[in-house]
C-alpha cells in the first residue's frame, strides 16, 4: 500500500483506511479513585502546540514530510484543537447551498477542486509515560475537517473521512520507547465534501481534541444500555450490552447508584465471552425528562483475583420515547418540541467550543423555556450530549449529511448530479456516518430522534440509514426531512418533518387525516429582527395532538470576531474575508448574537415556550400548568400590583396544580383611583436553585393592564376657556409662524414646511423638522422579499415631501398650523400634519392621511424628527423592555422601563430597522440632568435612535455609521410587523401590514419637562 496514496480524496468509496469501528463514549479508569477525579491514566492528551506547515493545494505539499529523518524543525507553530483559517492560513469562507468553488472549477462528484484545496500537515512529537509501556496504544481525533492521513515514525496508519465523529486508529505496531513522530495531513476538500454542504462557514483542520489512550488487559470496548420501562413507566428493565476485549476470565460487577449514592441494584457476572448482557429490573424508577433530568450513576467494575483491572462510568436515564396513534410520547405523554437548531459555534474558535461556551448555551435556552436541540446538521462534541443529559434537554441527534447543492440551485431542483441518492458508490460512506454516530451517542436518554441528516433530497441510500437506525436501536425515532422534496422512500422519516411551513400548510396537512406527527425541524427565521409571528405557531399545539412543534433557526449567530481597517473589533459575516462566492449576512440568524449576549428576539422566544400559562383579567389569574411531569408548587408565585411602575400592592400565592390541569385564583386587588397606567403581573419564579437558574428567576408570566384616564370639567371644554391666566403671543410673520408662552417658544416655518424650533426654559430640542414618515431601515426579511423594489416610493416621499398648503388660526388660547404635504412618487396621495400649541407648551400633533388605492404597503405610518444627542436617557410605560413589534409583542409587557439611546441600536451585524416599542402610553426623552422632553399618545410606537433610518440602510457594517450627533425620534400609529416565516420571500402576515387604501389619522403630544 503507498504510504501517500491521494487517490482516496476522490474516490466515495474509500472513506476510511484502518479506523476502528465506533464504539460508544462511555468513560473508563484505573481505579474508582480516579472515577472520583474524573481523570484516567488511561487516557493522554495531546493538545496544544503542533508543527505546521501550509499548501494552497496538493501539489504543492511536502510530500515525504512524515518520515521519520524530515525535520520540521523550521517549520511554523499552530494550535490544536482548532482550525488553520482562524490561525492565519487559508481564509473563512461562509456559503451556504453553493458549494465553495462554484465559480472557481466546475467540477461534479465526486471530484475536487485542484487550484484551491488547502492542505496542513501537523507533526507532533511526543513520549510516551511507563503508564503505557507494554500495552496497546491507540489514537483518537474527535474531528477533523475534512480528510486526513495518519501517519507514526514514518509508517503508514490509516485515513479517514467524516469530520464530525471520531476517527480511532491502533498505534501499537509502530510506537516505541522515547520519542515519537505523528505525523497528519489534513486536505480541506475530498469527495466527502460533496456530503458537508451544511450552512456553514468552511474551515478545515483538527479542531477537536487529539489524545492517545490505552486500555487494561480486559477491557469494556463498546456498550449498549437498553431501559424497557413498564408497569405504566414506575418499573423498568435494565439491559446492558457489553462487549469486552482481552483476557476473559474475570469477573464483572455492574451497580447502579440513584442521585443521592444510593446502591439500587447490583449484577455480578463472570466473564467468559467477549460479549454479555447484563440483566436487572429496577423499581420505582425516577423518570428522565428535560423538565426532571433524573440520572442514575452505573459504575462497572472488571475484576480478576480480587484486583480491579477497569472501572467504567456511565450515566443512565430512564425514559420511554415511543409513538402511540401517531403522536410522540415521552414517558407516556405528548411531546411538544419548543426547540431550537444549534450549530457548534464560537465567535472567537469557530466550531471548536469550550466546555464552558457549551455551559452557557444550555443554561441559555434552560432559561428561555427552551426544551429541545437540533444538531444541525452533524454530531456534536460528545460532552455536549452529557450536558444534554444533566440539564434536560431533548436531542435530535443529526448524521453529518448534507448534499443541498448537488440537487439544488438558485431555488430550482436538478438531479443530475445529486449525491447521495440511490448510488451505489456513496452508499457505505453516508451509512458510515450515521453509524458512527449512533454507536457513539447511543447511551444519552437526551436523544430522543435519530436524524439521517439534512437537507439531501432522497433515495434509497436515504431509506437504507433510516431502517439501520431502526434496527440498531428500537428506543427512538428517525427524522428525515427530505422526503417532503423527493417521496420516493417516504418511510425515511418517523414523522413528517418540514422547513418554514406556513400555518396555513400546517394545518393543511393536519386537518386531512395524516398518517404522521408534524414537526418543523426548522421555522421562525431569525435572521436579523425576525422571529414576527412566531406565536401563531404556537397556537397549533392545543390545536392538533398530531402538531408536536418545532425548532427555531437558528440559536446563535455564525459571526467571527474580527478587526476592521482601523484596528476596531467587529462581528465579520460572509464576504468580508474576501471569501468569495458567498451568501454573505445570511450565517447570522441567531436569537443570540454571536459573542453569546441574548438578542431581543429572546424575549418572544422565552414568553412563547413557557409551560406556564397564566391568563390575567384583573383580580383573576388562571394558571395552566403545560408541563408534562412537574408539579407547579415547585415554584413561587408572586403578584403585584402597580401604577406607572410602582408597585402599589404584592403578594404570594399558593399554587400546586398538576400536568396539564389549571387552577383559577381571586387575587386581592383594589381597583386603583388615581390618574395612571395600571398593570397587574404574575409570575412565576424558581423557589430553590437549580443547575441552570438561581433561586427568584422568572420562567413564566402573565399580565393584565387597565388605565385611569382624567375626567375633563365638559364646560371648560365646550367653551375652549383655561382656568390658567396665561396667554400665548403670536408672532404670524411672512416667513414663520410663531407662538410663545411662560415656558416656550415654537416656532414653525412657512418656507420649510414644520416646526424648526421648540424651546422650552430655554432649551432648544428640535434638531431637525419633524416630517410624515413612511419607512424604516430595511431589515433581512425585508431584503428577502424584496420590499425596497415594491414600496421604494415611500422612502422617497419621507425623504422629500413638499408642503403645498398651510392653514393657520389662533387665539390667546391655543394656536393652529396645518401643512398639506404632496410627495414626489406618489403625487395623488396627500398627508396632513397639523401642530395645536397650548398655553402651558403643551404640542397637540395630529397626522392624517386619505387612502389611495393600488399603491404599496408603508413601512411606517407616523413622524420622525431628531434632537440633540445629549437627549440620551428614555423612560417609557408601553411595552419592553427589549424592542418588540406589532407581530412580535407577546414576551413584552407593560411598564416603566428605561434605556439609553445606544442601548436601542440591536446589534443585527447588518445595521437595520430596530428598537421600536408598541403600546406605549407616555415616553420621555431627558439629558443627565432631566431637562427633555415627553410625549404622549393612546397606544403609539415609538423608537429612539442614534441614526435615521436612511442612514443605518446605507450602513453595511456597524463601523461604517457616522458619528453620533442627534437622537432620532419616530412616533408613529404603526410600524410593520417584521415577519420572520422565512427571510427570503415572505411577507408579514396580512394584520400586521400598512396598507395604503385606508384613511389613517394619528394623534400625540409633546411637551418639555418641567
Amino acid at each position: 500500500m503507498s504510504k501517500l496514496n491521494l487517490s482516496y480524496l476522490e474516490n466515495p468509496e474509500i472513506f476510511n483506511i484502518n479506523r476502528l469501528e465506533a464504539t460508544s463514549d462511555h468513560k473508563y479508569y484505573k481505579n474508582v479513585g480516579e472515577v472520583k477525579r474524573g481523570i484516567s491514566s488511561f487516557k493522554y492528551y495531546l493538545n496544544g502546540s503542533w508543527k505546521f506547515n501550509y499548501s494552497r493545494n496538493l501539489n504543492d505539499i511536502i510530500s515525504n514530510f512524515y518520515e521519520e529523518d524530515y525535520s520540521v524543525e523550521n517549520w511554523e507553530n499552530i494550535k490544536v484543537p482548532a482550525h488553520i483559517q482562524l490561525q492565519g492560513y487559508d481564509k473563512p469562507h461562509y456559503v451556504n447551498t453553493m458549494y465553495p468553488w462554484d465559480g472557481h472549477e466546475n467540477i461534479v462528484p465526486p471530484e475536487i477542486p485542484k487550484v484551491h484545496n488547502p492542505v496542513g500537515c501537523y507533526v507532533k512529537e511526543f513520549e510516551i509515560s511507563e503508564e503505557f509501556h507494554c500495552k496497546p496504544l491507540y489514537i483518537c481525533f474527535e474531528g477533523v475537517e475534512s480528510a486526513f492521513y495518519l501517519w507514526l515514525n514514518g509508517e503508514f496508519i490509516g485515513y479517514s473521512e467524516d469530520s464530525f465523529t471520531p476517527a480511532k486508529f491502533y498505534l501499537t505496531k509502530h510506537y516505541k520507547i522515547g520519542k515519537n513522530k505523528l505525523s497528519v495531513m489534513v486536505v480541506k476538500f475530498c469527495s466527502g465534501s460533496w456530503l458537508e454542504d451544511q450552512d456553514f462557514w468552511r474551515f478545515s483542520g483538527i479542531f477537536r481534541d487529539v489524545y492517545l489512550y490505552t486500555t487494561p488487559k480486559t477491557h469494556i470496548s463498546d456498550m449498549f444500555i437498553h431501559t424497557n420501562l413498564k408497569d405504566n413507566y414506575k418499573n423498568s428493565d435494565l439491559n446492558i450490552e457489553v462487549n469486552i476485549k482481552g483476557e476473559l476470565n474475570s469477573v464483572i460487577k455492574a451497580s447502579l447508584f440513584d442521585s443521592n449514592g444510593k446502591i439500587v441494584t447490583e449484577i455480578i457476572e463472570d466473564v467468559n465471552n467477549e460479549k454479555l448482557m447484563l440483566y436487572s429490573e429496577v423499581k420505582d424508577i425516577k423518570l428522565w425528562s428535560a423538565e426532571e433530568p433524573n440520572l442514575y450513576t452505573l459504575i462497572i467494575e472488571i475484576i480478576k483475583n480480587g484486583q480491579v483491572l477497569e472501572v467504567v462510568k456511565q450515566k443512565i436515564g430512564f425514559r420511554s420515547f415511543e409513538m402511540i396513534n401517531n403522536v410522540m410520547y415521552i414517558n407516556g405523554k405528548r411531546i411538544v418540541f419548543k426547540g431550537v437548531n444549534r450549530h457548534e459555534f464560537s465567535c472567537y474558535t469557530g466550531r471548536c467550543l469550550s466546555r464552558e461556551e457549551m455551559i452557557w448555551d444550555i443554561k441559555t435556552m434552560k432559561k428561555n423555556n427552551i426544551n429541545a436541540v437540533r444538531t444541525s446538521h452533524y454530531p456534536n462534541q460528545s460532552e455536549f450530549y452529557d450536558l444534554c443529559d444533566e440539564y434536560g434537554l431533548y436531542v435530535i441527534d443529526e448524521t453529518n449529511l448534507e448534499s443541498h447543492g448537488t440537487w439544488q440551485g438558485a431555488g430550482k431542483i436538478n438531479t443530475k448530479h445529486i449525491v447521495p441518492d440511490s448510488k451505489l458508490e456513496w452508499r457505505e460512506c453516508v451509512l458510515d456516518r450515521a453509524k458512527s454516530m449512533l454507536e457513539r451517542d447511543k447511551n444519552h436518554p437526551s436523544i430522543l430522534i435519530w436524524s439521517c441528516g439534512n437537507e439531501s433530497f432522497g433515495g434509497e441510500n436515504i431509506y437504507l440509514m433510516s431502517e439501520y437506525f431502526r434496527n440498531r436501536d428500537t428506543s427512538r425515532l428517525v427524522h428525515y426531512e427530505g422526503v417532503f422534496n423527493d417521496r420516493r422512500f417516504n418511510d425515511s422519516s418517523d414523522m413528517e418533518s418540514r422547513m418554514y411551513a406556513k400555518v396555513t400548510d400546517i394545518e393543511e396537512y393536519l386537518n386531512n387525516n395524516p398518517e404522521k406527527p408534524f414537526i418543523l425541524c426548522e421555522y421562525t427565521h431569525a435572521m436579523g429582527n425576525s422571529n414576527g409571528g412566531m406565536h401563531k405557531y404556537i397556537e397549533l399545539e392545543e390545536k392538533y395532538p398530531m402538531y408536536q412543534g418545532g425548532f427555531i433557526w437558528d440559536f446563535i449567530d455564525q459571526g467571527l470576531m474580527t478587526k476592521d481597517i482601523y484596528g476596531e473589533d467587529y462581528i465579520a459575516f460572509g464576504g468580508d474575508f474576501d471569501d468569495r462566492p458567498t451568501d454573505y449576512n445570511f450565517c447570522v440568524n441567531g436569537i443570540v448574537y454571536a459573542d453569546r449576549k441574548e438578542s431581543p428576539k429572546m424575549q418572544e422566544v422565552k414568553f412563547n415556550y413557557q409551560n406556564i400559562k397564566i391568563d390575567v383579567n384583573f383580580n383573576k389569574a388562571i394558571i395552566k400548568n403545560d408541563n408534562l411531569f412537574i408539579n407547579l408548587n415547585r415554584y413561587d408565585f408572586i403578584w403585584e400590583h402597580l401604577q406607572d411602575g410602582k408597585v402599589i400592592e404584592a403578594g404570594k400565592l399558593d399554587v400546586s396544580v398538576e400536568p396539564g390541569n389549571k387552577i383559577e385564583i381571586k387575587l386581592p386587588i383594589t381597583r386603583g383611583s388615581d390618574i395612571g397606567n395600571y398593570t397587574i403581573d404574575v409570575k412565576a419564579i424558581l423557589k430553590e436553585d437549580t443547575l441552570w437558574g438561581n433561586k427568584g428567576y422568572e420562567v413564566a408570566f402573565g399580565q393584565d393592564y387597565y388605565e385611569v384616564i382624567e375626567k375633563y370639567n365638559e364646560d371648560l371644554v365646550k367653551n375652549n376657556i383655561t382656568t390658567d391666566k396665561s396667554r400665548i403671543v403670536i408672532s404670524d410673520c411672512s416667513i414663520n409662524f410663531g407662538v410663545r408662552g411662560e415656558k416656550f417658544e415654537v416656532i414653525y416655518s412657512k418656507n420649510y414646511g414644520g416646526m424648526i424650533s421648540y424651546k422650552y426654559n430655554g432649551k432648544e430640542f428640535i434638531d431637525t423638522i419633524p416630517k410624515p414618515n413612511f419607512w424604516h431601515a430595511p431589515t433581512d426579511n425585508d431584503r428577502g422579499n424584496f420590499m425596497a423594489y415594491n414600496c421604494a416610493m415611500w422612502k422617497i416621499a419621507s425623504l422629500y415631501a413638499k408642503v403645498i398648503n398651510i392653514n393657520t388660526s389662533y387665539d390667546e388660547n391655543s394656536a393652529k398650523i396645518t401643512y398639506t404635504y404632496s410627495f414626489p412618487t406618489v403625487p395623488e396621495s396627500k398627508c396632513y400634519v397639523t401642530y395645536t400649541t397650548l398655553v402651558d407648551g403643551t404640542i397637540d400633533i395630529k397626522m392624517e392621511y386619505k387612502a389611495v388605492d393600488n399603491l404599496p404597503n408603508m413601512l411606517d405610518f407616523g413622524m420622525i424628527f431628531t434632537v440633540p444627542c445629549i437627549y440620551e436617557n428614555i423612560t417609557w410605560f408601553g411595552k419592553g423592555k427589549e424592542e418588540n413589534y406589532c407581530d412580535r409583542n407577546k414576551g413584552a409587557r407593560f411598564g416603566v422601563h428605561k434605556n439609553k439611546v445606544s442601548d436601542n441600536l440591536s446589534k443585527y451585524v447588518i445595521p437595520q430597522e430596530c428598537g421600536n416599542k408598541t403600546d406605549v402610553k407616555w415616553v420621555s426623552v431627558t439629558d443627565n440632568l432631566e431637562n427633555g422632553l415627553i410625549i404622549k399618545g393612546d397606544n403609539f410606537n415609538f423608537s429612539a435612535l442614534p441614526y435615521t433610518p436612511h442612514e443605518l440602510e446605507n450602513a453595511y457594517h456597524h463601523y461604517e455609521l457616522p458619528k453620533v450627533y442627534h437622537t432620532v425620534i419616530r412616533v408613529s400609529l404603526m410600524n410593520s410587523g417584521i415577519g420572520g416565516d422565512d427571510s427570503w420571500g415572505a411577507m408579514p402576515h396580512d394584520e400586521y401590514l400598512i396598507p395604503s387604501n385606508r384613511d389613517m389619522t394619528f394623534k400625540f403630544t409633546i411637551k418639555g419637562i418641567e
